[in-house]
């Protein structure tokens, strides 16, 4: 099955009249119609045109939004508009073997063309695009589909260029987000959230048991959870630190992960009315399957508990952060960003191979980029030999893992400075997984990027453990918590 996203011109006419040439030469495959918005009037024509040419398809499958409810819910939340259109297309292209997807030519106040691309690029479908100009037509997607095929029609053209189009694969933050769904609803995971006395994690809460995204179990006093949130909670199961059936089984517990330490089982039976380690607790015990804690605790407060119970992966020694930034085509991971200020070798080879896996676990290829600010053997200092020495180590420990570094970021991201600068190497250039040589470049980078490319940074998602938990800012929004519940929560599949 193919999709083609057929962008049309301002000439309504000659729109109509090429697409149904398209249909036309078409006719003796099974053809789906698709329209991501569509104006109200145009149902009836469309109804016609499915009629004419024998497409068997429900009505109610040709378009995700109509043109008013469509500008109400971007206007409201662009990620349900975009997510909404995907889910439709998803579902419907399986049932065709091909797929045509009509743009729409009015949205408001926004250029339709920015965002008939963007949907294209979303939905992976090759773009044909009806023309009356094609010099500048070319220009433009060159540009904006980086060198990718489409194809350009007018009047006069055969169409057989639609028959070598292939499709896109871009790696949208919308796109990515969906999939990271998709995994959730498939295998839904269990999630403890310990802070129900702010109200971001309660709205959280509201989106992700809406949408189904994942088991939720709050902790607190019952009364006064279901006071506070504005909504019905009776899918969260909800547990109270001070007096909850699991206290013993805990104290016991944490008493005999701790009394090496020097732990008596009466401060354990008090350690654990703290609802961190309570929650924590929860997950080492497999009752949840990951734990989001920080929106009012401190990372320290949030780590601690993990790492004296759950503890890290076998030869892992630290905890370490990654970031998934989406950008406007594609997505990055940065590492570490949160957590280790100043990185030995081995830390730094470690945190490589669990970001690698955290790469994979979410739908990328790792290519692995060691930083620094000189490429290759063209440095000296005591910084590049940091980075020298944990891609030694890294290429020893995990051969079978794609590196490359020291190497500076513009070589390792764009492939005509690659050419320059590392020509030899097969990494640079490709390179989607950012390992930083310490936390002040990493976290300065991330939210250089963020603000400045207005990117979408998802996490920070800690490493190492051997079951996730998870640590917010204490400035997240509630956009930002329901990103963390979902990625742990396919950290936990």
């Amino acid at each position: 099955m193919i999709g083609i996203y057929i962008i049309g011109s301002k000439n309504k006419e000659l729109n109509s009249k090429i697409f149904s040439q398209i249909l036309e030469k078409y006719s003796n495959k099974k053809i789906g119609i698709f329209y991501p918005i569509i104006n109200e009037n145009e149902i009836k024509d469309t109804q016609a045109l499915m009629q004419k040419f024998n497409i068997q398809q429900d009505l109610d499958q040709a378009y995700a939004f109509e043109l008013t409810k469509a500008i109400e819910q971007f206007k409201n939340d662009e990620f349900i508009f975009f997510n909404t259109i995907l889910d439709k297309y998803e579902t419907l292209k399986n049932k065709y073997d091909i797929v045509f997807i009509i743009s729409f030519n009015e949205f408001d106040i926004l250029d339709t063309l920015d965002l008939n691309v963007n949907l294209a690029k979303n939905l992976n479908t090759p773009i044909a695009m009806i023309t009356q100009n094609n010099i500048l037509a070319k220009k433009y997607l060159d540009q904006v589909l980086k060198n990718k095929n489409y194809a350009l029609i007018d009047e006069n053209s055969t169409l057989n260029e639609l028959d070598s189009l292939k499709a896109y694969d871009f790696l949208t933050p919308y796109r990515f987000k969906y999939e990271l769904i998709k995994k959730n609803i498939k295998n839904k995971k269990t999630v403890v959230l310990p802070e129900s006395d702010d109200q971001r994690i309660l709205q959280a809460c509201e989106i992700l048991i809406k949408n189904d995204l994942a088991n939720i179990i709050l902790l607190g006093d019952e009364e006064q959870i279901k006071k506070n949130a504005n909504f019905d909670v009776s899918k969260i199961q909800i547990l109270n630190p001070k007096n909850s059936i699991f206290n013993e089984e805990f104290a016991t517990m944490l008493y005999e992960a701790r009394k090496a330490k020097g732990m008596s089982l009466e401060q354990a039976k008090e350690l654990i009315k703290d609802r961190t380690y309570f929650g924590t607790l929860l997950v080492h015990s497999q009752k949840a399957d990951a734990m989001v804690s920080g929106a009012s605790t401190t990372t320290a407060e949030t780590i601690r508990p993990a790492l004296q119970i759950i503890k890290t992966k076998e030869g892992i020694s630290s905890v370490s952060g990654i970031f998934f930034m989406g950008l406007k085509d594609e997505v990055l991971a940065f590492a570490d960003c949160a957590v280790n200020p100043n990185p030995t070798p081995q830390e730094l080879a470690q945190s490589a191979y669990v970001s690698a896996l955290s790469a994979k676990a979410f739908g990328l290829d790792p290519k692995i980029a060691f930083l620094s600010y000189s490429s290759g053997d063209s440095g000296k200092g005591v910084s590049v030999d940091l980075v020298k020495e944990a891609v030694k180590i890294a290429k020893e420990q995990y051969p079978d893992l794609a590196i490359e570094g020291p190497i500076q970021f513009d070589a390792a991201y764009d492939l005509s400075t690659a050419k320059s600068k590392m020509p030899h190497s097969k990494i640079a250039g490709y390179a989607n997984v950012f390992i930083f040589p310490d936390l002040n470049a990493a976290n300065i980078c991330y939210k250089a990027v963020q603000r400045t490319a207005n990117a979408l940074a998802i996490g920070p998602l800690l490493q190492g453990l051997k079951k996730p938990v998870n640590d917010l800012s204490r400035g997240c929004l509630v956009d930002d918590i329901v990103d963390t519940v979902i990625l742990s929560a396919v950290q936990a599949q």
